[in-house]
């Protein structure tokens, strides 16, 4: 398949080639193929190393699927054309066609890619040439992987004001950390994190003065804690404390006092990727549901011929296909370098709630069943809460929408 994206094509031996740096003309039917191409292999790769049981021993075990991020990598998956010299992100169609497919599996790892994803997208953008070479394309090639440490105990949406983690200059450029960052994804299967700490005090916004550092995971002074979540268990969640590490001057990523800008770039695509995640679950649950009604026999004949059961089912799909669209017409801006910080954001919503809606469905249809965990649906009826407040919650972004969309009087 012709190389035609910046994240790059997908070969004959089923492997995403490297394409050249930065957007340039993309064809959208080009795209519409090597999108549909990636969807098939990731999903040849769940079948093989993530199908129901693995998925389901592993989300009870609480273990990372350490042999399907390898395949993922091997195939080209992870990195997406990410690598040294890169200095745009891969093309979102194909960011978001991964994350689906894995979204309506193996769910915990489509948010660890997630997470990969922007770590990869804000190294492309304000990574040093030896940064890039030591830390990006290492990710890129699945070789190690990234976490970001934003999330603080006394602050989530208003991190910024409510920032306590701090990073000191000494007199010969280094920098002392310390402070605490929770609710984090992956860090224990990660090599580096991404840290942003307070370097100086805000002189206008509360968003300035604050800083982007790569810590390596074991440097001294790291304390990682798995928390005990309701879901997502095949990725950890934890709470990081950092006491007095010392970091060189290289460790700063982008600008000094600039990081929480430099983060605020990387929001679009945050939120792409989150609805999905949320999409592919919404879609897995709807799926196994409506299998299941068509199986389940009572009174003589399937459920899925009841008409209420029907009902419930194909408002399910009306909500997943709504919620597609806006997601297609979201990525297909961003790919194409048009605003779309609205359109992502009522995708992020639309996919968050199409997922809770077809979980909570899927527990009524297959009651018992669902209610079992021989069967998916309660682990897709868990994994969808995350995305109903992750990476903001959905009042917030109605808030946003509020004022960016409709010109309401900001009250936030």
């Amino acid at each position: 398949m012709e190389t035609a994206v910046s994240g790059g094509g997908v070969n004959g031996s089923g492997v995403i080639d490297s394409g050249p740096a930065g957007w340039g003309a993309v064809d959208s039917g080009v795209v519409d193929a090597e999108a549909s191409a990636v969807r098939e292999l990731v999903n040849n790769l769940i079948d093989r190393f993530a199908g129901p049981e693995v998925t389901g021993r592993l989300d009870r075990e609480h273990a990372f699927n350490f042999e399907l991020y390898e395949a993922l990598a091997s195939a080209g998956l992870i990195g997406l054309g990410n690598e040294a010299s890169t200095t745009a992100p891969p093309d979102p169609r194909l960011e978001v066609a991964v994350l689906e497919e894995l979204g309506a599996g193996p769910t915990s790892m489509a948010v660890c890619l997630v997470v990969q994803y922007m770590g990869m997208g804000l190294l492309a953008q304000y990574a040093s040439v030896a940064q890039r070479r030591d830390i990006l394309t290492p990710l890129a090639e699945g070789c190690s992987r990234i976490a970001f440490a934003l999330t603080e105990p006394d602050g989530g949406t208003d991190v910024a004001a409510a920032m306590r983690t701090r990073a000191k200059r000494g007199s010969d450029g280094s920098w002392s950390l310390s402070g605490a960052k929770t609710w984090i994804s992956g860090p224990l299967v990660a090599d580096h994190l991404i840290v942003l700490a307070r370097t100086a005090e805000p002189a206008v916004s509360s968003i300035d003065g604050i800083t982007m550092f790569l810590v390596p995971q074991g440097a001294s002074g790291v304390r990682i804690n798995e928390l005990d979540t309701f879901a997502i268990h095949g990725l950890d969640t934890c709470l990081v404390e950092f006491d007095d590490v010392r970091l060189p001057a290289h460790a700063v990523l982008g600008e000094v006092g600039l990081g929480f800008r430099q983060v605020l770039s990387t929001l679009n695509g945050e939120r792409l990727n989150a609805a999905a995640v949320a999409l592919g679950i919404a879609r897995g649950a709807l799926d196994a549901a409506a299998r299941y009604a068509r199986e389940r026999v009572a009174f003589g004949r399937p459920i899925a011929s009841f008409q209420a059961q029907q009902v419930r089912l194909v408002d399910c799909a009306i909500q997943i296909e709504s919620a597609r669209a806006l997601l297609d017409r979201a990525a297909t801006a961003a790919a194409e370098g048009k605003r779309a910080d609205t359109l992502s954001a009522m995708a992020k919503v639309a996919a968050s709630e199409a997922a809770v809606a077809a979980t909570d469905t899927g527990m009524r249809v297959m009651a018992g069943a669902g209610f079992s965990t021989e069967f998916a649906m309660e682990r897709f009826f868990r994994d969808a809460r995350l995305y109903t407040f992750a990476p903001l919650t959905n009042d917030m972004l109605r808030n946003y929408l509020g004022e960016k969309h409709l010109g309401l009087p900001r009250c936030f």
